[in-house]
């Protein structure tokens, strides 16, 4: 039941989910049985029985007979030996983790055999077409979305990758399974190897036994990319396409993509001081050299299905150039007696024939750039000369076009002639032939500085054209001028394949500790986007001229896009640094230029001082200075940044953000360490700046969000920078996850829609463009729930064709962890963006439901912080009554647990924060507070305005929908049980008092839903949530008994080892973490 997961929501038939889990769970059975033993299996199904028993006489309204049951199970569990207790955890565990595999695969079958699938880009085309959208305009803004999916490390993935990577498998082979086809040995073969992945499972260790690093994140990220993304992205662009084509008459423009990537991994440095200057530059390198290996894979199968040799001028030209480059460079290693010149051979090859790094730097190893590739990825290709020597094949059809025999002058004015197939180059003079007239032709010159790129020098192109190309790598692939019979695409390919390698091999170099000099021969490498895309294009728009259409738009085109998407970085990465970091820089810098201290001015100096200094064009920050190791680190950070530019980074976002100060800061920082890079270059930094985003986290933050943005605009210097270097276009990103936690879910969720609204207004008023970055979390409590949704329900003129939105954690794998719900979850956005932006969602419909928000808002926040805040006993009947001391041994994240060494709610994380909670699966931050606010309204006679809100307008609505699915999945009794083990007798009254509230808060939502039950619209999710419980409650109980144990004998490691299996187990059953 992920909370996030859109299909949720739709009827469902259960049938074939249900002979999913059966299939899987007697296989589990039978491998337990094999495993542990024929009594161990009979007490788990003894223990589950219990717990299923117990769960239906609930759901029957039989309160007493269930409690005699969960008391007994609970009994049971209690005098187990530990051994015994941790392998129930580990095989109840399995049981729930399977049943997700069957959950998602169902949806994705559910999908394929849906025919006309509600959000889709057909779906909802045609029906805006239906509603009076004009083509032309639905066309132009499908074009001119930008939506960016910004994947983060937080730590919420509960799983290790390698577990993530078997349950894929699972999932592939469930797929496999749904053939029609299948004779009986292809059956039995199937289950063997369903047999031996779930064997794998249970022998493998769930638990990670050291934290990741910030690397090990970002190859986490990568690992998407090449996992799923990489086929999901083209898949995607195609149905975007096809049914813009079919409701506007016309395509989705080649290198248009409405979604692109980007990354916090290995560039989020708030409050993670394991990520440095040299983290953010290795993982942008790594990053680049997996781009460069990704499309070596993609070009070489090109190259073995683009054998045709009709083409137009401009690609014979290339390839004749590209053949005699090659010659001349032949010719100079023969001359300078360089056959074989010095290089570095790696060790191994992966089984696609690739060169692998030999070594990467502590932390940044390489990624698994192999592993479940679906299927997709094609092995290479020996390509041995052709020996076809045909002179049949002809084509009038096109114009300019190369035609495989010599065609008579007068049927192609001005074409390049091939010889039997072979593009024709002087092996004495280097020269190639060009077409003149009908009254002959002459051998041209070719020009060193053409597409192909030129060298430097004779000597220096002999090195870097076989830098690392061994014996066996000339054999396995020759130089072009050896083959015989090469196509022109072939050729070019061939040339485009040889520079990636190139790149590939420069950037394993640079990891492996070389000096990233800026004195080299950028000819020789892909550097950006665009250069990879200009051979491409020119081999489509040949093949497009001569009539082979339908090749272009095959594995050409869906290269073009990827390219188009992914860039070289695959994904763009984003800087974060508190605000405070900054200041602490500056107090340095004005200390020792004797200025004063930067943070004790006030804000009208400190915004003059920063003008002052950005308008200048002078460095301001001195070579000599000497300063403390955190200024050295933010310096260095700003100087990578420098260094890698916008062609590597994204947008540099700055936490805590609360002044237009904060941001002229970086402004200033950014500014100064490009000076210095650009004077050691003598030339201008190549890459665009940077644009800095303010965040906006605290509810006193969001209120003044929108005086900030007007400030920063009203200044001559930041309004035409923004202008000048961003095209008229701010960035501001609101944070989800603090403000929960400071004011409570539903204070937060309005702070955020009239934070939004604000600044959209003062963007309005300078005329600046405006994109909303969302920082959303998976679960509730952290601004989590489904895409569609959330998008629709944003404040009018907030989506305007524009967004960002963060996916983090566990629902990074839940929704592009497999090639099909990746597609689906990219259609969802770019049609929620498309109909917020043409239709945007009703405002209030009067100011009286604005008054209403404002007291609810204002009563739910007073009572959630009287608790939270407030209340003496809270702190500790959190530490009591969860296991929140003990999630910081899970290792599932770099960076620390609290921002502070302190104790105290407000220091805490907002991951662990709710992790905790959503482990008693009590759920607290996501209702309290709105219970009393809810009521507070009702006693104020606004019945009828609370339930006309629900109806008319989508934020509200979507706010108490949300709600109402938490509570569903909340489960008071195990709460309960919680508390009667756990907490002291003098604290256990504070837990009734919050139980009461949470029965409070259901009665309220239900009025204004008005539902009769909790899920009564989502009789799905409800039927998924009781499937899960006789195996979810059961690992409740075990992890109350184990954290009373551990609380007893805090150094035993065969304890802590057993809580987090149990935590692992909650998980994989609650489907979310934090």
């Amino acid at each position: 039941m992920t909370d996030t997961m859109d299909d949720i929501a739709e009827e469902i038939s259960f049938q074939a989910f249900e002979d999913d889990c059966r299939l899987l769970g007697s296989l589990l059975n039978e491998i337990l049985q094999r495993e542990v033993g024929q009594t161990f299996t009979e007490k788990l199904e003894r223990e589950r029985i219990l717990a299923q028993s117990a769960c239906n006489l609930r759901m029957a309204g039989i309160e007493d007979a269930a409690e005699v049951l969960e008391k007994k199970l609970a009994l049971e569990i209690s005098s187990m030996k530990l051994e015994e207790a941790v392998a129930l955890a580990r095989a109840f565990s399995h049981y729930l983790n399977l049943m997700g595999i069957a959950e998602t695969h169902h949806r994705v079958r559910r999908t394929r055999n849906t025919v006309h699938l509600s959000k889709s880009c057909d779906d909802v085309f045609g029906k805006m077409i239906q509603n009076g959208t004009s083509p032309d305009e639905l066309y132009d803004a499908v074009c001119k979305q930008e939506v960016e999916i910004v994947l983060t490390a937080h730590p919420t993935q509960i799983n290790r990758r390698t577990l993530q990577y078997k349950h894929v498998r699972i999932a592939h082979l469930l797929e496999y399974n749904d053939r029609p086809d299948l004779g009986h040995e292809d059956k039995e073969m199937l289950i063997e190897d369903l047999m031996r992945e779930i064997t794998c499972l249970w022998q493998t260790d769930e638990l990670r036994r050291r934290k990741p690093t910030p690397a090990d994140e970002a190859r986490g990220g990568l690992n998407i990319v090449e996992q799923s993304l990489w086929k999901a992205v083209p898949h995607y662009l195609r149905r975007v396409s096809a049914a813009l084509k079919k409701h506007t008459g016309k395509p989705l423009p080649l290198i248009c993509t409405p979604v692109k990537f980007g990354s916090w991994m290995g560039g989020d440095r708030d409050g993670n001081p394991n990520v440095t200057a040299k983290v953010t530059r290795d993982v942008c390198f790594l990053a680049r050299w997996m781009a460069a290996d990704l499309y070596i894979r993609e070009i070489e199968s090109l190259r073995f299905e683009l054998s045709m040799n009709r083409c137009n001028d401009k690609l014979a030209k290339m390839a004749y150039e590209i053949l005699a480059k090659e010659k001349e460079s032949e010719e100079h290693r023969q001359e300078n007696g360089s056959q074989q010149p010095i290089h570095r051979v790696s060790k191994h090859l992966n089984n696609q024939g690739l060169v692998l790094p030999t070594q990467l730097p502590a932390g940044a190893d390489m990624p698994a750039c192999t592993e479940l590739n679906d299927g997709e990825s094609q092995p290479s290709i020996v390509e041995f000369p052709l020996t076809d020597h045909s002179s049949t094949f002809q084509s009038g059809e096109c114009d300019n076009a190369v035609s495989v025999t010599l065609l008579e002058a007068s049927s192609f004015q001005g074409s390049y002639e091939f010889e039997n197939g072979n593009l024709d180059v002087d092996n004495r003079t280097g020269m190639v032939p060009a077409s003149l007239s009908s009254s002959g032709t002459r051998s041209i010159p070719v020009s060193t500085n053409s597409a192909a790129g030129g060298l430097a020098s004779p000597q220096r192109k002999s090195a870097e054209s076989n830098v690392g190309k061994s014996t066996f790598d000339k054999i396995l692939y020759p130089s072009i001028t050896q083959l015989t019979n090469i196509g022109p695409y072939r050729v070019v390919l061939g040339h485009v394949r040889e520079k990636l390698i190139r790149t590939r091999r420069r950037m394993e170099g640079i990891l492996e500790g070389a000096p990233c000099s800026f004195d080299y021969d950028p000819s020789q490498y892909y550097e950006t986007q665009a250069q990879l895309l200009e051979p491409l294009i020119l081999c489509y728009e040949s093949m497009q001229s001569c009539g082979s259409d339908i090749l272009a738009e095959g594995r050409l085109a869906d290269l073009i896009r990827r390219v188009a998407t992914f860039g070289m970085i695959l994904m763009k990465l984003d800087l974060r640094q508190e605000s405070g970091k900054h200041s602490e820089t500056l107090d340095a810098i004005t200390n020792y230029l004797d200025m004063g201290t930067y943070s004790e001015w006030d804000e009208e100096k400190k915004l003059k001082f920063l003008v002052v200094e950005l308008k200048g064009k002078r460095p301001l920050v001195p070579p000599t200075i000497e300063v403390s190791s955190d200024v050295r680190e933010v310096l260095d950070t700003f100087r990578v940044a420098a260094e890698l530019g916008s062609e590597s980074l994204g947008a540099y976002v700055i936490s805590m953000a609360s002044k237009a100060s904060d941001i002229l800061a970086v402004e200033l920082l950014q500014k100064d360490a490009r000076l210095a890079v650009s004077g050691e270059m003598g030339t201008p930094c190549p890459h665009k700046i940077l644009r800095v985003v303010p965040l906006f986290e605290t509810v006193k933050d969001l209120r003044g969000a929108g005086s900030v943005i007007r400030k920063l605009l009203s200044s001559d210097w930041y309004r035409d920078h923004i202008i000048a270097n961003h095209n008229g276009h701010q960035e501001v990103m609101v944070g989800y996850s603090d403000s929960g936690k400071d004011a409570g879910r539903f204070a937060a969720a309005w702070e955020l829609y009239k934070a939004q609204e604000d600044v959209v207004a003062a963007c309005k008023e300078f005329q600046i463009k405006v994109t909303l970055f969302h920082g959303r979390g998976g679960s509730i409590g952290r601004g989590g729930g489904p895409t569609y949704l959330a998008i629709q329900s944003q404040p009018p003129g907030s989506v305007m064709g524009t967004l960002r939105s963060t996916e983090q954690g566990e629902m990074v794998q839940a929704k592009f962890g497999l090639a099909q719900t990746a597609v689906r979850q990219l259609e969802i956005y770019t049609t929620a963006v498309l109909i917020a932006t043409l239709h945007p969602p009703d405002s209030p419909r009067c100011a009286d439901w604005r008054k209403v928000m404002e007291e609810i808002s204002e009563i739910s926040s007073k009572h959630y912080r009287s608790i939270v805040y407030e209340n003496e006993q809270f702190l500790q009947y959190f530490h009591e009554a969860t296991p929140e001391a003990e999630l910081g041994n899970l290792n599932i994240g770099s960076r620390p647990t609290r921002r502070k060494q302190s104790s105290a709610i407000g220091h805490l994380r907002a991951i662990p924060w709710i992790f905790a909670w959503t482990q008693t699966r009590f759920v607290l931050p996501a209702w309290l507070g709105i219970g009393a606010g809810l009521e507070a309204a009702y006693a104020k006679g606004y019945k009828e305005e609370l339930q006309a809100m629900y109806r008319e307008w989508p934020f509200f609505q979507s706010t108490i929908d949300l709600i109402e699915m938490v509570l569903a999945k909340a489960d008071i009794p195990i709460a309960k049980h919680y508390d009667e083990v756990l907490v002291s007798p003098c604290r256990q009254k504070l837990g009734e008092e919050l139980r009461e509230n949470f029965c409070k808060t259901e009665n309220y939502v239900l009025l204004v839903s008005g539902h009769e039950k909790l899920s009564e619209n989502n009789k799905s999710l409800k039927r998924l949530i009781e499937s899960r419980l006789p195996f979810l409650n059961p690992i409740n109980m075990i992890q109350v008994e184990i954290l009373n144990r551990l609380r007893q004998d805090v150094s035993n490691p065969k304890l802590r080892d057993a809580l987090l299996i149990t935590i692992n187990g909650i998980a994989a059953g609650m489907r979310n973490t934090g």
